[in-house]
């Protein structure tokens, strides 16, 4: 598990490099990487929650962020509520 948050904490600091530095833009780019090097997406936004009260503008960073996971994982595809046959 540390490997993973290493890994994701690289990528971080190579997309965002600050909190104070983190954008919409940003942050999607750092779920981006994480999701090409097969890093939960939702892991990672989770742990960049957990810094939240230090990055201006979470509000729209957040809706961002969700919107793209919601975009990218499973959990918000649009192909669901097919009847069995």
């Amino acid at each position: 598990m540390s490997n993973i948050k290493q890994e994701m904490e690289q990528i971080w600091n190579e997309t965002c490099g600050s909190w104070e530095n983190c954008t919409e833009q940003n942050v999607q780019k750092f779920l981006s990487h994480c999701y090409e090097r097969s890093i939960d997406p939702q892991y990672c936004m989770s742990w960049v929650e957990q810094h939240r009260d230090k990055i201006p503008n979470w509000s729209s960073v957040s809706k961002e962020s969700l919107e793209w996971i919601n975009e990218h994982s499973s959990t918000g595809s649009p192909i669901s509520g097919h009847e069995p046959q």
